[in-house]
């Protein structure tokens, strides 16, 4: 028997082609969207309201965001820092100047120059 064919004789064989990568999809971890409470709720929507005022100046920002997992239940929570472009009420979207269209209702936290006058107003709100 030549040797090429000898070889090819104990070349691996995989009886159920996919399994691995299914094993492998079963074992990727995912995270839960976090829903915000009302107080947190009405942090970023102060923000927004902000953000909204500025958008003129194009504010840098980080906003971290949960994007759902297109094969399985949950997702991931991603950041994005950049220039804000534009804040669709209407789609209820956050567009970055990069492109990134970000569901305003998949927001988690934003962060951005002007925010500390938020957490300012707060602190003075809660002390009175």
């Amino acid at each position: 028997m030549p040797m090429s064919d000898r070889a090819a004789q104990f070349a691996p064989f995989a009886a159920l082609t996919g399994y691995d990568s299914a094993i492998r999809e079963t074992g990727r971890l995912t995270d839960e969207k976090i829903e915000l409470d009302e107080e947190a709720l009405t942090a970023l929507d102060m923000k927004f309201q902000l953000l909204m005022k500025a958008i003129d100046e194009e504010p840098e920002a980080s906003v971290t965001y949960f994007k759902p997992d297109q094969r399985k239940d949950g997702g991931a929570y991603l950041t994005e820092t950049g220039k804000i472009g534009k804040i669709d009420e209407y789609q209820r979207l956050v567009i970055m100047r990069s492109g990134v269209r970000i569901p305003m209702d998949d927001i988690l936290q934003i962060d951005f120059d002007r925010s500390a006058e938020i957490e300012r107003r707060d602190d003075e709100s809660v002390g009175e």
